[in-house]
């Protein structure tokens, strides 16, 4: 099976070569553009989700001898969670050589955040099929770089975190407000407000709801915490 440009391209910013194409073919074939004769990257997704978490814990467990579990959890969370997939993704552009149906193309696709997260997994088991485990692991190391070594030591889910904040002192959860949404359908702009119980409450923007609930949540967080 041939590669186009795009994909060797691709490729050549990952620094990986493929013995069975048609593994990459399927890592990067979304769900909208399955059929019965093309298979998409959804069970890919789910393999290499598990790899990753593997080669991350296993990257914990060697970075600092002294950490407890509950010092390690927090980092391997910060690494594994689809904002941290999506992000390795968009740094080696990886939208860019997605296919797509057209409905998802014409909705931005290429940058939704859980979209390029489910791909970035599905890469990882791609390799992980095609050269094992040593290989998949050398590419995780390779693209997640210094975030490896410079995870925050309290790299707590900052909804979590927060949740967690108001449970200690018998508040409701948070709520997550939308109070705006601009720009056009395929590249939209969510302003998300993070509200206590208390009256409590710090309001960010990005471009997925996710991503500004967190943003939120990390403001209120360390306002309440200073």
């Amino acid at each position: 099976m041939k590669l186009s440009t795009e994909l060797k391209a691709f490729l050549g910013r990952i620094g990986y070569t493929f013995k069975r194409p048609e593994l990459l073919h399927r890592a990067v074939t979304h769900s909208s553009m399955s059929s019965p004769t093309r298979d998409d990257n959804q069970r890919m997704e789910f393999l290499g989700d598990r790899v990753l978490g593997l080669v991350m814990a296993e990257a914990m467990f060697t970075a600092d001898e002294g950490a407890t579990e509950g010092q390690m959890a927090p980092r391997f969370n910060a690494l594994v969670r689809k904002e941290a997939c999506a992000d390795v993704a968009r740094e080696f552009d990886l939208g860019a050589v997605l296919k797509l149906g057209r409905s998802e193309m014409l909705s931005g696709g290429r940058r939704k955040e859980a979209l390029l997260a489910d791909a970035m997994e599905a890469i990882i088991a791609a390799v992980y099929l095609d050269g094992g485990f040593e290989k998949a692991r050398a590419l995780v190391v390779r693209l997640w770089g210094k975030r490896i070594t410079e995870v925050d030591t309290d790299a707590r889910d900052a909804k979590t975190a927060l949740q967690e904040w108001a449970q200690a002192r018998k508040f409701a959860p948070p709520s997550y407000i939308e109070t705006a949404r601009s720009g056009p359908d395929h590249a939209p702009l969510f302003t998300i407000e993070a509200r206590l119980q208390n009256g409590e409450a710090e309001t960010a923007s990005a471009n997925s709801k996710r991503q500004a609930e967190q943003a939120a949540a990390k403001l209120l967080l360390a306002r309440l915490e200073s």
